[in-house]
């Protein structure tokens, strides 16, 4: 019998509080992966979250909402399964833990803990009007910069491509 396939998530993050531009954006991002197939994981609540989660819900996508509280009705509408944690920011690693690819979308420092995460996972980081990291007075290559929502989704799924079959959880001692 042949085994059946996982539906492929990808995070998305973002601030709670974003511009009109950034978050039609990441509705556009939640649309483009929709129409892929592809489940969205995101912090659950407002701003980008809520936006990515309404895109998606309009292509008929599935959401997962990794919350930072106790009650799952603090979830975006947009949420189709919202996941309390009560961790508080803490719950950041395992909003990038979950996807196989990390779209990041504008952001606050609680998206740049997210980014901070999954680089040092070796989880591919796709940005749009994201931060840029800079080591050493260089800019990091980390971050993959993205111009539009379709290239994010492309990039993004391209990266998911090319690792897997191949991947396995990276759990490094290096400092990030």
């Amino acid at each position: 019998m042949a085994k059946k396939s996982k539906q492929l998530i990808v995070s998305v993050i973002g601030a709670s509080r974003a511009s009109p531009e950034v978050m039609a954006l990441a509705q556009e991002v939640g649309q483009e992966l929709a129409r892929r197939e592809v489940a969205v994981v995101c912090g659950g609540l407002s701003g980008v979250m809520e936006a990515v989660c309404k895109g998606a819900k309009s292509a008929g996508g599935t959401t997962i909402g990794i919350l930072p509280g106790h009650n799952p009705n603090d979830a975006n509408r947009y949420v189709d399964i919202p996941i309390p944690t009560g961790m508080g920011y803490a719950r950041n690693a395992i909003v990038v833990k979950v996807g196989r690819a990390v779209i990041a979308i504008g952001g606050a420092y609680g998206t740049l803990s997210e980014i901070g995460h999954a680089l040092a996972e070796g989880t591919p980081v796709i940005g749009l009007q994201t931060w840029k990291t800079v080591r050493g007075g260089k800019t990091d290559p980390g971050i993959i910069v993205t111009s539009t929502p379709k290239e994010a989704v492309e990039r993004a799924l391209a990266e998911v491509s090319r690792r897997d079959g191949a991947w396995q959880p990276s759990f490094r001692s290096e400092p990030l």
